[in-house]
């Protein structure tokens, strides 16, 4: 028996308008104020829904329907909830129509795409309960597995998860910390041998994430019937974890790439030979056998040839900017002001500090690509100065000195 474990992830950050030091003090709205700007969130939001969202909801909804064997997993932050709740509830709906036909997993994360897991547990705690309370008022399920922003996972994480009641977690399958070991298997997280580890296939999910629309890769054009042949030359694996950006499919691949065709056949060409299944997460973790343990003292993560947290605090004006926001929270909570938090929490959306990113040559430029930004010392001060202004409100509640 083999099995792809198709996962996609849907977020979308509440970005920051342009705001400047003449705006602290002053006006207090860092996220939303820009409505003549083709940059604000609102707009941002549309674009992707029309170029991705609507057509992958879509083709996805065409094949959950044609072929019944045909299952996958999502995970959806709740920022990005929020965001189609007030600006695209027909784009919500036709994610709720895929969790409708009882074959798309929901996977649990934190609610903000924040980095919380590393500065404060009890923040964490508080974003990952958040998130799952949505996802039971939006779509009636309790997630079992759990992934953390931007796939971050070390020892630590799994603890947390089995201590916390999930049966398994996601995360990177990066070599360095498998060693000779393959991805295309179900691990047991040192430490935690109460849950198990499902970890990508970063080849074969970036041969399709990164590599498909580039015409001078030597495997261009990639079919489908070629993506399963290079699956069957593998005898022995067991599953093959394709994780990547929902935004795959349409944004970052365009349509006229053929990115939606290979998704369309995708499931028709696997399915031909027998004892070939599509599983989603929990499914595999309760069907699949352990192999082996996997340690990662050190922290993992999908992003950049380190594939570790440098993407996101690897420079000095990353660590200040997260260190001085996540040093509010005791003075903030302390308020019980939910306007001041929840602009604290968006605020804690990883994106803001990936746009910091000063990495050269390919893991720069693709920073650049997502970046709202002309320069990370730009996203930088843009940054502060919101965080200036929400300190000084701190202090004007006599909080903070």
């Amino acid at each position: 028996m083999k099995s792809i474990l198709l996962y996609l992830h849907v977020h979308q950050p509440y970005r920051l308008r342009h705001y400047t030091i003449f705006d602290a003090g002053v006006n207090h709205d860092y996220f939303d104020a820009d409505w003549e700007s083709n940059e604000n969130n609102h707009k941002i939001l549309m674009k992707v829904a029309e170029k991705s969202y609507l057509p992958t909801n879509e083709v996805l909804l065409k094949l959950l329907q044609k072929y019944p064997q045909f299952k996958l997993s999502l995970s959806m932050s709740g920022l990005l909830l929020e965001q189609l709740e007030k600006w695209a509830p027909d784009v919500l709906a036709s994610f709720q129509a895929l969790t409708g036909t009882g074959r798309v997993e929901l996977v649990s994360e934190t609610y903000h795409h924040s980095l919380a897991f590393f500065y404060s547990r009890s923040e964490f705690e508080t974003q990952v309960n958040m998130h799952r309370e949505i996802i039971k008022r939006l779509f009636n399920q309790e997630p079992s597995v759990f992934r953390n922003t931007e796939l971050a996972y070390n020892n630590d994480l799994a603890a947390w998860a089995q201590g916390a009641g999930f049966k398994a977690v996601l995360a990177e399958g990066w070599h360095q910390m498998l060693g000779w070991r393959s991805p295309n298997y179900v691990y047991t997280p040192i430490g935690a041998p109460g849950i198990k580890l499902l970890l990508k296939n970063y080849q074969l999910s970036d041969d399709i994430a990164f590599r498909f629309g580039n015409s001078s890769w030597e495997e261009w054009p990639l079919t489908a019937s070629k993506f399963v042949h290079w699956l069957n030359q593998d005898q022995s694996s067991t599953n093959f974890n394709l994780f990547m950006d929902y935004e795959t499919f349409g944004e970052h691949q365009w349509r006229e790439s053929g990115i939606f065709d290979f998704l369309k056949f995708l499931p028709k060409e696997w399915l031909k030979t027998s004892g070939h299944h599509f599983m989603t997460v929990s499914e595999a973790v309760d069907k699949i056998k352990s192999v082996g343990e996997v340690d990662s003292p050190g922290t993992v993560t999908w992003a950049d040839t380190e594939r570790d947290l440098s993407a996101w605090l690897g420079n000095s004006m990353q660590q200040q900017a997260a260190e001085a926001l996540y040093n509010l929270e005791m003075p903030l909570l302390t308020l019980n002001d939910w306007s001041l938090i929840e602009d604290w929490r968006k605020l804690q959306t990883s994106d803001h500090f990936y746009y910091m990113c000063i990495k050269w040559f390919n893991d720069g430029d693709i920073h650049a690509y997502f970046s709202p930004y002309d320069s990370p010392y730009e996203a930088y001060l843009n940054f502060m100065n919101a965080f200036h202004d929400l300190k000084s409100r701190l202090m004007d509640k006599g909080v903070l000195v």
